[in-house]
């Protein structure tokens, strides 16, 4: 008899990001539980959930926690097959011993990782300590930058941070919803930080509270590297636009905030801060891409960037 084809419960949310952002996103989202049936054959796994209910929050990717063959507990990563999780598989592989939760397997063509479960996995944001939040942080990153790699197999901070230029060819040289003098000034700090960058790392590149979890050890790792590879100023700034308004929004939390990741990466305080006033425009740009709405947090957040005296 075939296999019954599992009931998997998807969030409205998670349905409507995937079909909005992917062209494909419909007909992947309708062969979903084909896919988790013939992963879970192909690499021995058993979901612990029948319904397929996710206790991850799920926003581009269906993650799912499994059960291999021997009873160890893992996480399954289903996607649209693309570069990003290709991006995603390539530094997983690098930074597994700097940082980073262990890709176990890995199919490009089906668009699916087998990743270690970090637990007990509490996330970054749960610490009400925020320096010693911004400590720990700081500290995952550093572990980053000693990883080897070979610049060829991930993209470049430029390619990453160019998302400017389709905003401008979506709206005839405009700038849409987004405020010109923002857009125009992280154009040109954008460009000024790419010329003065020095060696290049590889970086997370998305390195927040969300994507920070807790090991049974007390040592905390990464998971959703984007497989990016250029400054390391760049890697603080996703951590400045979390883990929400009431910290990002908070002027002296912020330069606070940017004082310790200064202090414990050596980047100079200003670069830090220019350039997450980049990736919050760039932020606020790729919401209104994937369609969504919620883009006014972060120019509200790069409002607050931009009054700090550095």
């Amino acid at each position: 008899m075939p296999e019954e084809r599992p009931r998997l419960r998807l969030p409205d949310t998670f349905v409507r990001t995937v079909t909005e952002t992917f062209p494909e996103g419909r007909l992947w989202l309708d062969r979903l539980p084909e896919l988790v049936i013939e992963v879970s054959n192909r690499w021995d796994l058993r979901m612990e959930d029948p319904e397929g209910n996710s206790p991850f929050s799920l926003s581009y990717h269906y993650v799912l926690p499994v059960l291999r063959a021997d009873g160890s507990r893992v996480v399954l990563k289903l996607g649209v097959p693309g570069p990003d999780l290709r991006f995603e598989a390539c530094a997983l592989n690098c930074l597994r011993n700097f940082g980073c939760a262990r890709l176990l397997a890995c199919d490009e063509g089906l668009g699916s990782l087998l990743l270690e479960r970090l637990e007990p996995g509490d996330t970054l944001d749960q610490l009400e300590d925020e320096e010693r939040a911004t400590r720990i942080a700081a500290a995952v990153m550093r572990g980053f930058w000693q990883a080897p790699f070979e610049a060829g197999k991930f993209r470049s901070l430029a390619s990453w941070t160019d998302g400017l230029g389709k905003l401008r060819a979506r709206f005839a040289g405009g700038t849409g919803p987004l405020p010109p003098s923002l857009v125009c000034q992280a154009e040109q700090r954008r460009e000024e930080l790419l010329v003065s960058a020095a060696s290049a790392v590889l970086l997370h590149a998305d390195l927040h509270h969300f994507n920070l979890l807790r090991r049974r050890d007390e040592t905390w790792a990464a998971i959703d590297p984007k497989g990016v590879v250029g400054d390391r100023s760049y890697e603080p700034a996703a951590f400045l636009f979390n883990p929400g308004a009431k910290q990002t929004l908070d002027a002296r939390l912020q330069r606070e905030r940017i004082r310790i990741l200064a202090d414990e990466t050596g980047i100079d305080q200003k670069r830090i801060a220019d350039w997450a006033f980049v990736h919050g425009v760039l932020s606020a740009w790729w919401t209104i891409e994937d369609g969504g709405r919620e883009w006014q947090e972060a120019i509200a957040c790069v409002e607050v960037l931009a009054s700090l005296d550095l």
